[in-house]
C-alpha cells in the first residue's frame, strides 16, 4: 500500500485523475465478526478485489465491527458500484471460507456504507491545468 504524501496522477486517454476516497462499511448489525483470522484474510483480499475492479486500496484498517478504507478509483468507474462489487466479491470468499459466518449472519454486510472525497489538488494545480489548456 502506497503512502499519501503526493498525489498520484493516473494518465489514461483524454483523462488525467487522482480520485481518492475515504470508504466506511460494517458487518451486519455492526457485530464485531472481523476478528480471528477474517480480518487478516480481509486485509488480503480487499486489495485484490479492488485491483481487479480497476482501483487500488492505498490504506487500510479492519476494526472487528467495520473497515476503513482509503481507494484510489478511476472516475470512469462509479464509486457506488465500484463498493458494492467490493462488499460482495468479499463477503462471498469470507463466507466460503469461514462457514461459521453463514450461521451468526445472514449476510456479511450492512447494506450503508459511507463515502467521501479526499481533496489533494490546491487551487494553483487547477489554475496551472487550465492554463495550459489555453495552447492546446
Amino acid at each position: 500500500m502506497n503512502k499519501l504524501s503526493e498525489p498520484q496522477y493516473h494518465y489514461g486517454e483524454h483523462i488525467v485523475y487522482s480520485c481518492r476516497y475515504h470508504v466506511i462499511f460494517c458487518p451486519k448489525y455492526r457485530r464485531k465478526v472481523l476478528v480471528d483470522g477474517i480480518d487478516t484474510r480481509l486485509k488480503e483480499i480487499l486489495p485484490e478485489i479492488a485491483e481487479s475492479l480497476g482501483g487500488s486500496v492505498l490504506e487500510m484498517e479492519v476494526m472487528p465491527d467495520h473497515v476503513h478504507l482509503l481507494l484510489d478509483v478511476d472516475p470512469r468507474i462509479g464509486i457506488n458500484d465500484f463498493v458494492g462489487s467490493l462488499k460482495r466479491r468479499s463477503s462471498h470468499i469470507i463466507r466460503t471460507e469461514f462457514p461459521a459466518m453463514k450461521k451468526r449472519l445472514p449476510s456479511l454486510w450492512t447494506r450503508g456504507k459511507f463515502i467521501a472525497t479526499v481533496g489533494s489538488v490546491s487551487v494553483e494545480t487547477v489554475n496551472a491545468y487550465i492554463e495550459n489548456q489555453k495552447g492546446i
